[in-house]
C-alpha cells in the first residue's frame, strides 16, 4: 500500500512540474507533440525544462536528488541544458534527528555513545542524501585524543531505496516501450547504474576503504589531504575519520584574502587529478565544490582537502591502453585511427561506416586544435565526442563517463580559480609519461616480469618431460621422434630470431620514445 501511495505522489509531482510534457516533446513524433500541447493547457510551464526537472527531483526527496546528481554525469545521454541544470543539485538535505543518529551508532558498536566518544556533538555539521556528519573526540588505543568526524547513514535507507528504485525501473520500462527514441536514452541502463552507485554508498566501510587507498596513493604528493580512517570505529552504517579543518573551495574570496596562491592552487588541482587517473588508475569521481576544501593551517597551508569517497572511478590497464592510443591519434589528427579504435573496442555496432564516424570525429576535434592551448577544453572535447557517439549508438563505458564528468568538474574549478589556466600544459608531463609507459620499454619489461614465474616453473620441467617421452616411447614412434627433434631445431632458430628481434624491438621503442617526445609534445 505504501508503494501505491508513493507512486501516486510521484505522478502528482511529475504533473505539477510538467515532466510528462517534457517526455512527450522529446520524441520525434508529431502526434506526441500535439498531445503534449493539449495536456499542458491550464498549467504554468514557462520555466526551462531543466529547471523543472531539477525542482521536481528536489521535491521527491533525497533518493531522487542523488539520482539527479548521477544522471547529470551521463552527458552522453542527456541534452546539454538538462545536464547543466542537474549539475546544480547539491546535497542540501534536511538533517535527521540526532537521537536517531545516536541510536544508529549505539546499535552498530553495541556500546553507549558516551563510552565510545570523549565528546560527541549532537548537532550535525553537514547533511547529505545518504548520510550526515557529526563532530566529536575519541581516545585511540595508544591513548591519543583525536578530533574526529562521524558519518552516520540515514535510517531505513535500504528499504526506501529499494521501493524508489522499483518504481524508477517500472517507469524506465514504460519509457523504453514508447518508441525507439526511448530505447536510445537507455533508461533502464541508467537506473541500473544508479542502483550500483547507491548500494555502494550504503556501505560506509567501502567508502572508508576508498579513502584509505587514496590516502596511500597521495601521501608523497603533498598537495592534497585525505582524512585518516579509524578502523576500530568503522561499521557499514557508521565511520569515524580524522576531522579536517579547511575552507570550502567555493569561498574563494576568503581563500584569496588568506594569501593562498590561487594560480598555483588551480595547477595543483589539475596535477592531483591527472596523478590519480594516469598514474594510479584510481580517482575521486565526485569532486564537486561541496567535497573540496583548502587548508589554511600553517603546516599545510594551501593544500587541498578531499571529502566524501562514495563514488570512485577506476581504469584498468586495457582502459589506459585504449586511451593512450586515442590520445596519440588525436595529437596526430589521425581521426581514422580513432574511428578504428572505436570499432576494435566493440563500442560501435556492426555495419557502422568508418568513414562516416571518422568525419564526425574530425568535425568535433578539428576546431579545437587551431586554438591557443590555454583555450582548449579537454573536458568539452570529450563531452562533444560522447554526444557525437550517441548518433552512432556507441556504447560508452561507465568508467570513461566518470572520467569525463570528473575532468569537467576539475577543469571548471581550475578555470574558475585561474581563467588563464593552460590545462594541456599542466597535463603534458602526465600524458607524456603515461603514453611512454604504455608503449615503451618499461611496459615490455613489466609484461616479461609478470610472465616470468610461469616460465620459471615450466622451463625446468622440459628436460624431464623429454626424458619421460624417450623412455616410454613405443618402438614404432621413431618417425614422431625425428619430427620432434626437427621441430626442436626450428624452435631453437625461432628463439634466436626472437632474441635478436626483441633487441631490435627495444631499440626501436627507445627511438620511438624520442620521436613521441619531439613530434607529439
Amino acid at each position: 500500500m505504501s508503494r501505491f501511495y508513493r507512486g501516486i505522489f510521484i505522478v502528482w509531482v511529475a504533473l505539477r512540474y510538467g515532466l510528462d510534457e517534457m517526455v512527450l516533446t522529446s520524441f520525434k513524433k508529431p502526434w506526441l507533440g500535439v498531445l503534449a500541447r493539449m495536456i499542458s493547457v491550464g498549467r504554468n510551464l514557462d520555466a526551462p525544462r531543466g529547471q523543472r526537472l531539477r525542482e521536481a527531483l528536489e521535491r521527491l526527496g533525497p533518493i531522487f536528488v542523488k539520482f539527479g546528481q548521477v544522471l547529470s554525469t551521463r552527458r552522453d545521454l542527456l541534452p546539454p541544458d538538462i545536464a547543466d541544470e542537474l549539475a546544480f543539485l547539491q546535497d542540501r538535505v534536511p538533517p535527521f534527528a540526532s537521537s536517531i543518529a545516536i541510536a544508529t551508532i549505539e546499535r552498530a558498536f553495541r556500546r553507549r555513545v558516551s563510552d565510545i566518544f570523549v565528546q560527541f556533538d549532537e548537532t550535525p555539521v553537514a547533511s547529505a542524501s545518504i548520510a550526515q556528519v557529526h563532530f566529536g573526540k575519541v581516545l585511540l588505543r595508544d591513548g591519543t585524543l583525536r578530533e574526529v568526524a562521524v558519518k552516520v547513514l540515514r535510517p531505513n535507507m535500504r528499504g526506501i531505496i529499494e521501493k524508489d528504485l522499483a518504481l524508477m525501473a517500472m517507469m524506465a520500462g514504460w519509457l523504453e516501450s514508447l518508441s525507439a527514441d526511448g530505447k536510445r536514452l537507455k533508461p533502464r541502463e541508467v537506473i541500473g547504474e544508479f542502483d550500483k552507485y547507491l548500494h555502494d554508498e550504503l556501505d560506509l566501510v567501502r567508502e572508508a576503504a576508498n579513502a584509505a587507498q587514496l590516502r596511500r596513493n597521495m601521501v608523497k604528493l603533498e598537495l592534497v589531504m585525505i582524512p585518516e580512517m579509524f578502523w576500530d570505529f568503522c561499521h557499514p552504517e557508521v565511520i569515524v575519520m580524522e576531522r579536517m579543518t579547511g575552507v570550502p573551495i567555493a569561498q574563494l574570496d576568503r581563500i584569496r584574502a588568506a594569501g593562498v596562491d590561487i594560480p598555483k592552487l588551480a595547477r595543483d588541482g589539475v596535477t592531483i587529478f591527472f596523478t590519480q587517473v594516469f598514474r594510479d588508475g584510481f580517482f575521486h569521481a565526485d569532486m564537486h565544490p561541496g567535497n573540496i576544501q583548502v587548508s589554511l593551517e600553517p603546516a599545510t597551508f594551501g593544500r587541498y582537502i578531499s571529502l566524501d569517497f562514495g563514488i570512485i572511478g577506476t581504469l584498468t590497464e586495457s582502459d589506459k591502453e585504449y586511451l593512450a592510443q586515442n590520445f596519440v591519434a588525436f595529437f596526430r589528427r589521425d581521426y581514422k585511427r580513432v574511428a578504428e579504435l572505436h570499432l576494435e573496442s566493440g563500442w560501435v555496432p556492426e555495419g557502422t561506416r568508418i568513414d562516416e564516424l571518422e568525419g564526425a570525429i574530425r568535425t568535433v576535434c578539428e576546431p579545437y586544435f587551431d586554438r591557443p592551448l590555454r583555450e582548449i577544453s579537454l573536458g568539452m572535447v570529450l563531452m562533444r565526442l560522447f554526444q557525437t557517439s550517441r548518433r552512432f549508438h556507441v556504447e560508452i563505458q561507465p568508467q570513461l563517463v566518470l572520467l569525463q564528468k570528473t575532468l569537467l568538474n576539475i577543469e571548471g574549478l581550475g578555470r574558475q580559480l585561474d581563467p588563464e589556466l593552460d590545462l594541456w600544459a599542466t597535463a603534458k608531463p602526465f600524458l607524456e609519461k603515461w603514453m611512454v609507459d604504455q608503449i615503451g620499454p618499461r611496459k615490455l619489461f613489466e609484461q616479461l616480469k609478470a610472465e616470468a614465474p610461469r616460465y620459471a616453473k615450466l622451463l625446468p620441467q622440459l628436460p624431464r618431460l623429454l626424458h619421460d617421452y624417450l623412455e616410454n616411447r613405443p618402438a614404432d614412434h621413431r618417425r614422431e621422434l625425428m619430427e620432434l627433434l626437427a621441430a626442436q631445431k626450428r624452435t631453437n632458430k625461432l628463439l634466436q630470431a626472437i632474441v635478436y628481434g626483441g633487441m631490435g624491438f627495444v631499440l626501436g621503442l627507445l627511438a620511438m620514445q624520442l620521436l613521441l617526445r619531439v613530434r607529439i609534445f
